[in-house]
Order: structure tokens, then C-alpha cells, then sequence
């Protein structure tokens, strides 16, 4: 184990990437360690590093690509950047990547997401664990091996224009209606990259919190949080808007509201964009997250597509992409894939299609979305307990049962009924325990919902 003071590898590691306080957690030493871990576990010889807007990133950043560099890496910097924009670097480039960002958390906090040549995913299963090893030797005081080549080069390259050029290359946007946009970039990313990909777009942004300030100073850049986007929901309504956008921090996220000001379920998105994906790619594989709606794989087979099942969470997803060569995947929690951007997660190329949907038809987006809104749905309900391998067996044992009820293990528990399903799963990270439920109506969707907490929390 590590001895320096207030640092705890094992609560900074987490399944899919580095994240923790700075400078308690987290600072520029242990981010040197971490890019030397990152050139001895990939073998790589050349990497490339880009960061958000938080005070901390430019820094830490820095000593990453300066750890890379002395174990004999050439480090390619990209700078201020959504994490979406590094994985087209690293899918481009075709270099390992490193991007610091903590996402949505607040300012306090960063963190490294890491990825392999062409963007593919480092998680636990796939690298990091055998990188925090390296990093908890070295900081406490064992002396690393000697370098495999000659200290690397670090230097700059600026690839806003060519994500952008890129984005726009899968996506036909030059024939739309007239449509009003309003952007809430939460003080994050997207602040710097909606102006780079939509200048040349033929709509009216409309922008707010566009200012790179990562101590956000109007809202948390959360969006999958209610009050993080009651600003955007009065500026759609305000302003006559067509549609409202919310990324989250680091911009790999998109959030979408109608002309009312009412937020469109991610489940929704992910069907509508399944719909247009589709259309090019006839009989094509899908993939959607276990806790998305019933609709998705509904709307996936009544086009002729497959869709799969995956459990919850970037690294099993982009995974699964590879697998099954799907063209696009879905999460609940907005995170969105694609085939033509490297099997990557990104809320840019979503909202393109977004915006391309809305635009090549008359309808409002909230007639164009209500056909995907099918059922009821409980939304994320998170309840601490001490033990939550005990919580999960006795709801399994009290499902296991009902006559008319399937119940698999692939993440967490989950039960399915012909008019109702429920996942329950740990997180990753706190004793937490969360629950998505959805029914065929509000009235069953509550009975199903109040009998699993009621396991819960007893």
C-alpha cells in the first residue's frame, strides 16, 4: 500500500476511471505516476492528453504527460477539450488517450478517464487495475525500472476544427427548417465546443453559461439532476425555443427538452436516434443499457433490428460495441454510442441527431418524441443501506416466487413481468442501492415501486 498522507488508491480508482478530491485524493505528484503506469501498462509509444476547464486539469494534465514522457512516450497535448473530442483524438490518432475531467462532479474534484488506441475503453477489467498497482508502488517509495526508451517529446496540437468537421461529416444538417436552440452549457465544455460544431449549422443558437468556469458558478453541470435544468427549461419557454440542449461538465453527456420546456427521457432519445440509424443501417444491432425503457428494444425489432441488452456503465458498453459491431447503443443516463465514432460515447453527435430529426419535419419535438414514451417509469431512486449484498437477496428471494415474473443477475437483480420490470443494483463506488422501475401505468408502476423499497428499507 501507499504511505502518503491522505491518499486512498482504492476510493480513487473507481470501475471505470480515476476520480477524487485535489489535492487530498488527487494532485500533480500521483498524476505523474499514473502517466508513467499508463506507458508501462499500455507499451505505448506515443499518447495524447487533453483536459476540462476545471483550475486543476491544465496542471495535472501537465505532470500526466510529463510522467508519460519520462518512461519514453511522445505526449500529443490537445488542451481544453469535451472528453468526447478526446476520443476522437485517440480514434483518429489512433494513440492511447488520457482526459481530465471529473465530468459532473463538483469543482473540488478531478479525475482521468483513459483509454487504449481507438478510444477503446481502460476499466477495471481492462488496465486500470494493473495501473493503480503500479501507481501505489511508486508513491510509496519503490523505485521505478528503468525507461525502455529515451525520454518522449511533449507537444501541442489543436483538433477542435477536425472533431467538428468530423461530427458533421455523419450527420446531414444542411436542410433544415428554421429552429430556435437554446444551449445550457453549465459553465463546461460544450461552452467551447457548440460554437465550433454549430457555426455552420443553419439553426439560431441560443447560449447560456457558455463562460469555461470550472468552479460552476450558476449550477452543477449535472443535468440527469432536475434542478441543474430548471434554467434551460424557463430560457426554451422564454425565448420560443424549438428545443433546449444540457450537457454535463465534460460534454460526453446530452440532455434534451421540448418546445415546452419538458425534459425528453434519454430512453426516448436513444429510440429516436435507434429510428434514424436504422433507417441507413437496415437490420443493424442495437445496444441499450438494462435500466433503458422497454421501448428501446420494442422500436429496435419493429424496424428489423436486434437489439442487446448490456449492463450499465461505458466500459461494458463500448465492449459489447466492439462484440456485436452494433451501430448504436443507449444509456439511461444520456450517455450515447456510435459505430462511426470509434464505438465512443458522445452527447455532441447525439444532439446532431437530435436536431436533424426535429428539423427535416414539421412536428414539434414533443409530438416527434411521445410515440417513444410508452409507459410509466420511476426514474433513479437511490437508498443508502449497510448491506446491500443482503438487500439484493432478499428482493431476489421475494420475486423469485411470482408467477409470472423472470428474474436475471446481469447487473444487480432484475424482475420482469409482462406489465412491469424493476433492476435493483449496488453502485459501484457507495453503499447505495438504485432503483429503476417501469409499468404499463402510473397506478402499477407505484405498487411495484413501494413493494421493492419497502424490502429495502425495512
Amino acid at each position: 500500500m501507499n504511505d502518503r498522507p491522505g491518499v486512498d488508491l482504492s476510493a480513487v480508482v473507481k470501475a471505470y476511471d480515476v476520480r477524487g478530491l485535489v489535492p487530498d485524493q488527487l494532485d500533480e505528484e500521483l498524476a505523474r505516476l499514473f502517466g508513467a503506469a499508463f506507458v508501462e501498462t499500455t507499451g505505448a509509444d506515443a499518447v495524447v492528453t487533453g483536459h476540462d476547464m476545471r483550475p486543476s486539469s491544465p496542471g495535472l494534465a501537465r505532470a500526466f504527460a510529463q510522467g508519460a514522457a519520462e518512461r519514453g512516450a511522445d505526449v500529443t497535448e490537445i488542451g481544453l477539450c469535451s472528453t468526447d473530442e478526446l476520443y476522437f483524438a485517440s480514434g483518429s490518432l489512433h494513440l492511447p488517450g488520457a482526459m481530465f475531467t471529473a465530468s459532473h462532479n463538483p469543482a473540488r474534484y478531478n479525475g482521468i478517464k483513459m483509454c487504449r488506441a481507438g478510444a477503446a475503453p481502460i476499466g477495471k477489467d481492462t488496465g486500470l487495475l494493473a495501473i493503480r498497482t503500479l501507481v501505489e508502488r511508486w508513491s510509496s517509495g519503490e523505485e521505478l525500472p528503468a525507461a525502455r526508451r529515451p525520454t518522449g517529446s511533449i507537444g501541442r496540437r489543436d483538433m477542435l476544427k477536425e472533431y467538428a468537421s468530423h461530427l458533421l461529416n455523419l450527420v446531414d444538417v444542411s436542410a433544415l427548417r428554421p429552429l430556435r436552440i437554446a444551449v445550457d452549457a453549465g459553465n463546461g465544455m460544450s461552452g467551447l465546443t457548440v460554437p465550433a460544431v454549430f457555426q455552420d449549422v443553419p439553426v439560431e443558437i441560443v447560449p447560456l453559461y457558455f463562460e469555461l468556469d470550472g468552479t460552476f458558478p450558476h449550477h452543477e453541470a449535472n443535468p440527469l439532476e432536475p434542478a441543474n435544468i430548471v434554467d434551460l427549461q424557463r430560457l426554451v419557454r422564454d425565448t420560443g425555443a424549438d428545443l433546449g440542449l444540457a450537457f454535463d461538465g465534460d460534454a460526453d453527456r446530452c440532455f434534451v427538452v421540448d418546445e415546452r420546456g419538458e425534459a425528453v427521457s434519454p430512453s426516448a432519445i436513444t429510440a429516436l436516434i435507434a429510428v434514424r440509424l436504422l433507417a441507413d443501417h437496415p437490420g443493424s444491432t442495437v445496444l441499450h443499457n438494462l435500466i433503458t425503457s422497454r421501448t428501446v428494444p420494442e422500436v429496435v425489432r419493429e424496424l428489423g433490428g436486434t437489439p442487446v441488452r448490456t449492463r450499465v456503465g461505458h466500459s461494458f458498453i463500448k465492449a459489447e460495441m466492439a462484440r456485436t459491431q452494433a451501430v448504436f447503443g443507449g444509456e439511461h443516463s444520456a450517455h450515447y454510442y456510435f459505430h462511426d465514432f470509434y464505438n465512443a460515447d458522445t452527447g455532441m453527435l447525439a444532439a446532431l441527431h437530435v436536431v436533424a430529426a426535429l428539423g427535416s419535419q414539421p412536428e414539434p419535438l414533443s409530438r416527434l418524441v411521445e410515440r417513444y414514451q410508452r409507459y410509466a417509469a420511476s426514474g433513479e431512486l437511490n437508498t443508502t443501506v449497510i448491506d446491500p449484498g443482503s438487500a439484493l437477496a432478499a428482493v431476489r428471494a421475494h420475486f423469485a416466487g411470482h408467477p409470472e415474473a423472470t428474474v436475471d443477475e446481469l447487473d444487480g437483480v432484475t424482475v420482469s413481468t409482462p406489465g412491469w420490470w424493476f433492476n435493483l443494483r449496488p453502485s459501484n463506488t457507495e453503499p447505495l442501492l438504485r432503483l429503476n422501475a417501469e409499468a404499463t401505468d402510473p397506478a402499477r408502476l407505484a405498487q411495484v415501486r413501494d413493494e421493492v423499497l419497502a424490502l429495502v428499507r425495512r
